[in-house]
């Protein structure tokens, strides 16, 4: 169930025997849309690493997965339509350099490494939390310094904003990174999410 404000999340509940185990964001992914298709039920996989990981608390702890304090959550996949084609990530997207013109960040999770590019993001909230806009070379200094604290926000030449979907056309073709490891490029970008779409244990 989409997580609602004031509710707890998640369940305090053990990886099932025999399920996969995913030590990044993009292997996560990648188990994930192993899974999909026609007559298959939602899959849960362990999380011991990764951005994700991170925003839910994780360990990073391999034998807590399959004890008491094990926690089974709901995650929302993100799609993105890269000039048409799907591209589904589970923590975050990444588009051109970080404060340039025509960038723009998409979250899932709260973290990008050490950067809280998504201070109020949310994986399973059903919303994707994005950021546009363009700073001028010494607001992008202070930016910077200011992501490990997510301060960086709000800023009067930012566009922030929380959706289910969005669609956001760029004037040339620009570099994408999703989950820090899969990169494309595109000029038109057509996001949606896909609420609860898998369980994760942490």
């Amino acid at each position: 169930m989409t997580i609602r404000k004031g509710s707890d999340y998640g369940v305090v509940q053990p990886l099932p025997e025999g399920a996969a185990v995913a030590r990044s964001d993009a292997e996560l992914r990648e188990l994930v849309l192993a899974s999909r298709g026609p007559g298959h039920d939602r899959v849960t996989i362990g999380l011991v690493g990764g951005d994700l990981c991170k925003t839910l608390g994780g360990a990073g702890n391999i034998e807590r997965l399959s004890g008491p304090d094990a926690l089974t959550v709901p995650i929302d996949l993100a799609i993105a339509s890269i000039d048409g084609v799907d591209v589904p990530f589970v923590s975050h997207l990444i588009v051109g350099k970080l404060f340039r013109r025509n960038f723009a960040v998409v979250m899932n999770a709260q973290w990008r490494g050490e950067q809280d590019l998504g201070p109020r993001s949310h994986p399973g909230d059903g919303f994707v939390d994005i950021t546009t806009g363009s700073l001028q070379w010494r607001q992008r200094r202070v930016a910077r310094a200011r992501l490990v604290t997510g301060t960086h926000l709000p800023h009067p030449s930012l566009n922030y904003r929380r959706v289910r979907s969005e669609t956001i056309a760029f004037d040339r073709s620009m570099p994408m990174c999703l989950d820090g490891e899969i990169k494309v490029k595109g000029r038109t970008l057509a996001l949606r999410v896909e609420p609860d779409s898998f369980h994760v244990v942490v």
